[in-house]
């Protein structure tokens, strides 16, 4: 995360799979956004458990790097 550039990238998310469809993936990415507020995020996740969690949050997908030039 890039405090200066107002920037962060997710790199993993992690469920046991009894809390899969629970809601809980997405009051914990609520919960980073309420955190960080005007912080834009973006994510390397490409498995399509995570991928579908992350279209319905609208992060987007974006290849493996830093996104600034704070973050290299």
């Amino acid at each position: 995360m890039c405090a200066r550039c107002a920037r962060g990238v997710i790199t993993d998310v992690a469920l046991d799979e009894r809390f899969r469809g629970s809601g809980l993936g997405t009051r914990a990415l609520s919960h980073l956004r309420a955190r960080h507020p005007g912080t834009t995020w973006h994510s390397t996740l490409t498995l399509r458990a995570t991928r579908d969690l992350l279209r319905r949050m609208r992060i987007p997908t974006t290849a493996p790097g830093p996104l600034c030039a704070h973050a290299a």
